[in-house]
């Protein structure tokens, strides 16, 4: 046999010793006989186990082990072996790529798992050839589940779960170790319950191949002495698995392996005899456990995040409109399409997956984005506004990336440049040859740079199409544009765009398909706004009239999900695409149909995701019901109390958000909340590789770190004699008129915190300047909010009372940009 890297770092683990690992505590005479990995695809285990080396066998006179940061991150090991199963067990059930996109995201979060006592430094720091070992197995379980090929990923699970076990039994005592193994059995049989509803007959396999491992295992004889009811209860349940799944019967199925967990949970208490070791692995099956959950709900389809994804992609082609409006001498026009694009984000579901997935992207899109938008727009800063632009797509196409998977990202950024690539068609058509040039070069130039991998996965997927998009129509309508050749330009730019709808059908489901289709619609509905801004309305009639009839034809797909997704919705979206064109033809308001179009067109990206991943969601959600359960009961509950009440509080929270959701941003603030938990129960919370608060939802209109100030209160005063709302991005009214003395009062209503900022020069020139948080002037309250105060949070109202009569302009700081400016006229 070739003796290749893989042969060497799989032969280089099988040798080494626990007392060669770093922190091990075992004596060299353990190091001298075998016994049998648990963990093992086989069943059988292998010699040797994990190492070749002894694992003391736990007896009645060994003392008890004391939890420490070393149970916690060996705690955290044993939830990453519990998903190299559930890769597994995907590829058994025929789900190879969901099996291949968990051994990447292990991969992943291992990367990420930074700090000293993250997973990651410590596997390092354990012994670099284990380290190694782990990271080149993992790499070898993606790419055998990405070529469907299932006996080699059982090799490399088992290779890798090895590295992680020789690692655990080196930084723990061998009843901490053999625990650990006994949790990680009763992980692999609750893997039946995901693939049950894929695949009985699958789910049958891997409670077999589980059931066999453990009558295989050193551990097995172990709880038999230790606790035999647990034992007995262990081995009945997963024998139940099997019987049930040969009946295609998933309810039990579920129910059976929830009670064979619990049954090697309970016997893990029982091996270990300290309850804080037994609870710190008990807090990393359920971490194993949400990754289950997740895992299943995903299978159906793609997740919430890709709705989210394609929402966001849309705000890209309507901030290359504005550009494109500002280009042609409508400034006003350019800035209103920003400041919508503003406020219909605030709002949005995509605003809190976007902070989620990437906190930079987030404030980059806001901020040196959109807000600095507007402001070089007013100032008519040609420069600004171009970098501007760039900061929009840049941190738009980061958030994109982070939210999709596999190739998620290059099929929305296919939906993209077919928007694009429609804008140069109207260039052309308008006669703005060199506009359509700039364009096609553009468009050019970020395929080249790779962006959202789309270059690289349309060469994956089809070098036929990759050179008949790139080579004959990109490059063709670039040349033709060049050399003035208007038709032969039309003919490449509609062939560019077609190959691209085919890329989609290729590459994605149609679910991927209608999520790209739907932003490329709604795109351009607003293209129809403003062509019927620059006064070309029977361009913008057809315009809708093209985007109607490849609806028709089926976008990929799209019309046909659409409509077995949501009839009602499939019908008003119908109805509002062809609203759009009778505003166009008959000098209606354009703008206000092409946006009620758009909630329609996002909210077919969700229900298209949800009709997909449907199918399993009830079960997804039952996965995570019985974690919350099983923990209202669990000793572990107690202890994690005990422990500390701000990580039991934050663990219950985020478990509560995550089964409400399923969401990844949701799954990630729970596993950061459960390996706090780990560190607590096992007494080194200050240790712990994650800070309280890591991985927060975002929950909109709170935060510890804002202060309100003079005349912020908490609801709205009974006094009060007037009342302004303020939502996502508006002060509701947005212009008010009251009497000298009355006291208005400005409740946050929706969205982020906001504040209320007097305009210094739209006051009366005699009447005190006014502003929450108390300030006494525009320039001391900017820079106040700057140092979070003068916030207005949710359930908190600002109140000022008017003395003065005249017109009081103010605005909200953090949302100006967005129109959020209101008007109070103060009548004597």
């Amino acid at each position: 046999m070739r003796r290749t890297r893989r042969n060497l770092l799989r032969t280089t683990g099988a040798a080494l010793v626990v007392g060669s690992l770093a922190g091990c505590n075992t004596s060299d005479t353990e190091s001298e006989s075998t016994e049998t990995d648990v963990g093992t695809e086989g069943g059988g285990g292998s010699s040797g186990g994990a190492t070749g080396e002894e694992t003391e066998e736990p007896t009645g006179t060994t003392a008890a082990p004391a939890a420490s940061a070393e149970t916690a991150v060996a705690a955290e090991w044993n939830a990453m072996r519990a998903r190299l199963f559930d890769a597994v067990a995907l590829g058994t059930a025929g789900e190879f790529a969901d099996g291949a996109s968990v051994a990447a995201d292990v991969f992943a979060r291992f990367e990420e798992s930074s700090g000293e006592w993250g997973a990651h430094e410590q596997l390092e720091a354990t012994n670099e050839q284990v380290y190694e070992s782990f990271e080149s197995n993992l790499g070898e379980l993606r790419e055998a589940l990405g070529s469907e090929s299932l006996d080699d990923a059982r090799d490399a699970a088992s290779d890798a779960d090895q590295q992680l076990q020789s690692a655990i039994r080196g930084r723990t005592d061998p009843t901490t170790a053999a625990a650990f193994d006994l949790q990680l059995l009763g992980m692999r049989v609750e893997n039946a319950a995901v693939v049950a509803p894929v695949d009985a007959e699958a789910a049958a396999t891997v409670a077999e191949r589980a059931l066999e491992a453990f009558e295989a295992s050193e551990v097995h004889d172990l709880v038999e002495e230790a606790d035999a009811e647990s034992y007995g209860a262990f081995e009945n349940a997963a024998e139940a698995v099997v019987e049930a799944a040969g009946s295609d019967d998933v309810e039990t199925v579920r129910e059976e392996a929830d009670a064979a967990l619990s049954a090697s949970v309970t016997g893990s208490y029982a091996v270990v005899g300290t309850p804080a070791v037994a609870g710190t692995g008990h807090l990393a099956t359920y971490q194993a456990e949400a990754f289950d959950a997740a895992a299943l709900s995903g299978l159906g389809g793609p997740s919430t995040d890709f709705a989210h994804a394609a929402a966001l992609t849309l705000y890209r082609a309507r901030v290359d409109d504005a550009g494109v409006l500002y280009a042609a001498g409508q400034p006003e026009r350019a800035k209103s399409a920003v400041q919508s694009v503003f406020q219909h984000f605030e709002g949005a579901r995509a605003h809190e997956a976007l902070e989620a997935a990437s906190e930079e992207a987030y404030t980059g899109f806001e901020d040196d984005g959109l807000t600095a938008l507007v402001e070089a727009i007013d100032a008519g800063d040609d420069p600004g506004v171009e970098s501007a632009i760039s900061a929009v797509h840049e941190s738009l196409v980061t958030g994109v990336t982070a939210l999709g998977s596999g190739p998620e990202p290059a099929v929305l950024e296919a939906g993209y440049f077919r928007a694009r690539l429609g804008d140069a068609r109207e260039l052309l058509e308008a006669g703005d040859t060199a506009g359509a040039r700039a364009v096609a070069q553009d468009l050019f130039q970020t395929f080249e740079a790779n962006e959202a991998d789309f270059h690289e996965t349309l060469e994956e997927t089809s070098a036929e199409l990759y050179e008949t998009f790139e080579e004959e129509h990109l490059v063709g309508a670039i040349d033709a544009l060049e050399a003035g050749d208007e038709q032969a330009a039309e003919a490449h730019l509609a062939g560019a765009m077609d190959a691209l709808l085919q890329f989609e059908t290729e590459a994605g489901s149609v679910a991927h398909v209608s999520g790209a289709e739907a932003g490329y619609m709604a795109a351009r509905g607003f293209d129809a706004s403003g062509l019927a801004a620059l006064g070309r309305t029977e361009r913008a009639a057809t315009v809708v009239q093209e985007a109607f009839a490849g609806f028709e034809a089926g976008a990929g797909g799209f019309h046909e999900a659409l409509e077995g997704a949501d009839e009602e919705l499939y019908e008003t979206f119908e109805s509002k695409l062809g609203a759009i064109r009778s505003a166009a033809s008959s000098g209606g308001d354009v703008t206000a149909a092409a946006q009620a179009f758009n909630a329609d067109a996002v909210a077919a990206m969700y229900a298209i995701v949800g009709a997909a991943g449907g199918s399993f969601g009830d079960q997804s959600r039952a996965l995570a019901q019985d974690v919350f359960a099983d923990f209202e009961e669990a000793r572990v509950h107690e202890l994690l109390e005990e422990a500390d009440g701000g990580a039991y509080e934050t663990f219950e929270a985020r478990l509560g958000a995550f089964i409400e959701s399923l969401s990844t941003e949701a799954l990630s603030a729970f596993a950061a909340a459960t390996l706090r938990a780990q560190f607590a129960v096992a007494g080194a919370l200050d240790e712990a590789p994650v800070e309280a608060g890591t991985g927060d939802s975002g929950e909109s209109g709170g935060d510890s770190d804002l202060q309100g100030g003079p005349n912020v209160v908490e609801d709205v005063p009974e006094d009060a004699d007037h009342v302004v709302k303020m939502q996502a991005v508006a002060f509701e009214p947005k212009e008010l008129t009251v009497k000298v003395g009355d006291t208005v009062a400005f409740e946050h209503a929706a969205g982020e915190a906001h504040n209320v900022v007097a305009y210094e020069d739209e006051i009366p020139e005699d009447a005190t300047y006014w502003a929450s948080g108390g300030f006494d002037s525009q320039e001391a309250a900017e820079a106040g909010w700057d140092e979070g105060e003068g916030a207005v949070q949710s359930g908190q109202s600002y109140v000022h009372t008017f003395e003065t009569a005249g017109s009081h302009g103010y605005y909200c700081v953090p949302h100006e940009a967005a129109g959020m400016v209101g008007t109070v006229v103060v009548e004597g």
